[in-house]
């Protein structure tokens, strides 16, 4: 596969053979030996989470992104010739075939638990030292990043490793499940929410890519909207009520929707009425993954995209527009993109479109753009579904070079160009989606909800709103956002078929636990099926 850069140290993560008792990330001070004297410099240790969590396996196509998106109904990754195979791992996700030695697997949970102990590092009352700024803020912070990371725990293995850094650092960490584990996230976050800062949707974009109210709020109610699937229950109305609460004071903080025509404005480094909480991480990898090699753009040294990640048509078509093309014109929602307008040039978008790429693309002066020669150079035509995931012979090569509908939000052509790094995390139009999906739950109507979010997207209000509508809903305005995968499954759609995936069982609803570390640590539990 094409090469994928790096921007951040890495050192930051631990070996591949280490349990989750040797997660601990240097910074700042040495590791946790017996009789731990707090962290030397607080304010340095916040920025130490703050950049794994914009780096590596957190933050690009790999990791974390992978297992939220390839393993959903968004996206599949097909073998095209000899990029992409990787000894078959992101077919691997997106048929739920994974094993426990996944490269993904094993660096998500290495990553999401070392921002757990750094965090509790930093929370520790013997932590009294900083360079600047308050320390109280600084650690309702360090609080919401070790909210975060437990709350990616817990919904991936349902096990959360703890670690007392009182403790002999030979003590075996315990492990959190189920109610206590959402009580202690719930804790953090509300602690969180006394002491951050309120940032309201008018404030500079510069104060969003931190912990804020807003953004604790927006955590804790995606944690009690998905609570019963962590118990294995039915929806708690009381729960419910706490997704309803903490949206309202979101509300209250000035976020809205944005307006008609700026949807794809949210995803640039520029402030919006949307964004809550966003990230100093790579956008390249969120754009490159998609576009095929020919449709190149300054700034890229390796002579355009990666031609990998495709969406499924089933998911393209739960848009309003043409099924095959995905011209200005062809009636589809603001949403869906557009693909570069074939009759005239423009040079703001390079020649390449937005949102998802299908049948021909262009060139930026409008000259159609053809495959590489190497495969024939056919014409680039993106085809609406992946026929075969696998490359078997040469013959393949041209339709797995063109195969399926590409899918991105970020853009090359904004400022900072492909290298900028505003990844988005959370925004407003996710908790108003949660807000009616609550609402719903409670046995309430969302359909007027739901209509005013589609008619600002320019999309056909709909006459009732149901279950489906919910899921697809959340389907049209979250895609690429890494919700995907827990919507399934809230919806009780994860393990159903579909393009290149037979019906998986329920075994796949959580991540097999590395080997490594349930060798090391007894407390943790091999996940079922593995």
């Amino acid at each position: 596969m094409k090469r994928m850069t790096r921007y951040f140290s890495l050192a930051l993560l631990v070996p591949l053979a280490f349990s989750c008792t040797d997660l601990e990330i240097e910074g700042t001070d040495s590791l946790i030996t017996e009789g731990f004297a707090g962290v030397a410099d607080v304010r340095s240790e916040i920025v130490n989470i703050s950049n794994t969590i914009a780096a590596g396996d957190l933050a690009d196509q790999n990791g974390l992104f992978a297992l939220q998106e390839v393993s959903s109904d968004e996206y599949i990754v097909p073998t095209r010739g000899s990029d992409w195979g990787d000894n078959g791992r992101w077919l691997s996700i997106h048929r739920h075939t994974w094993a426990p030695d996944l490269l993904d697997i094993t660096r998500a949970w290495q990553g999401l638990n070392s921002i757990t102990i750094n965090a509790t590092r930093v929370i520790s009352p013997k932590s009294t030292a900083t360079a600047g700024g308050d320390i109280n803020v600084q650690k309702a912070e360090a609080r919401f990043y070790r909210a975060w990371a437990m709350t990616w725990i817990l919904d991936m293995w349902r096990q959360v490793p703890y670690r007392d850094i009182d403790l002999p650092n030979s003590a075996i960490p315990e492990v959190l499940t189920g109610q206590v584990a959402i009580d202690s996230i719930a804790t953090d976050l509300n602690v969180a929410i006394a002491n951050l800062p309120t940032v309201t949707a008018g404030d500079a974009i510069s104060a969003k890519s931190s912990p804020t109210k807003a953004a604790a709020r927006h955590l804790l109610a995606r944690l009690h909207l998905n609570k019963h699937v962590y118990l294995g229950t039915t929806p708690d109305p009381s729960d419910m009520q706490v997704v309803v609460d903490n949206v309202d004071a979101i509300t209250a903080d000035g976020y809205t929707l944005a307006a008609s025509g700026d949807f794809f404005d949210i995803f640039r480094p520029s402030n919006d009425v949307e964004t809550i909480w966003w990230s100093p991480a790579d956008a390249g990898p969120r754009t490159w993954l998609t576009l095929h090699y020919n449709q190149d753009f300054p700034g890229f040294n390796d002579g355009g995209g990666w031609n990998g990640f495709t969406t499924l048509a089933e998911f393209y078509d739960l848009f309003e527009g043409a099924a095959d093309t995905n011209y200005p014109g062809d009636g589809q929602e603001e949403r869906r993109g557009v693909v570069h307008d074939p009759s005239s040039a423009n040079a703001d978008n390079l020649g390449i479109g937005l949102g998802f790429l299908i049948n021909q693309q262009y060139e930026q002066d409008g000259t159609p753009l053809d495959a590489r020669e190497n495969v024939g150079g056919v014409p680039l035509v993106f085809t609406r579904e992946t026929e075969q995931g696998e490359y078997v012979s040469p013959d393949d090569n041209a339709v797995l070079e063109t195969s399926g509908i590409r899918m991105f939000k970020y853009h090359p052509n904004e400022e900072g160009g492909d290298r900028r790094r505003h990844i988005v995390k959370y925004r407003y139009a996710d908790a108003f989606l949660m807000k009616a999906e609550a609402m719903w739950r409670m046995g309430g109507d969302p359909t007027a909800m739901i209509n005013e979010l589609r008619t600002t997207r320019g999309a056909q209000a709909l006459g009732t709103v149901g279950e489906a509508d919910l899921l697809a809903e959340r389907g049209r305005e979250m895609y690429q956002e890494q919700t995907r995968r827990m919507d399934l499954i809230r919806f009780g759609q994860f393990l159903r078929a579909w393009n290149l995936k037979d019906a998986s069982d329920e075994t796949r609803l959580v991540f097999p636990i590395p080997i490594a570390d349930v060798l090391a640590n007894p407390n943790l539990t091999q996940n079922p099926g593995y």
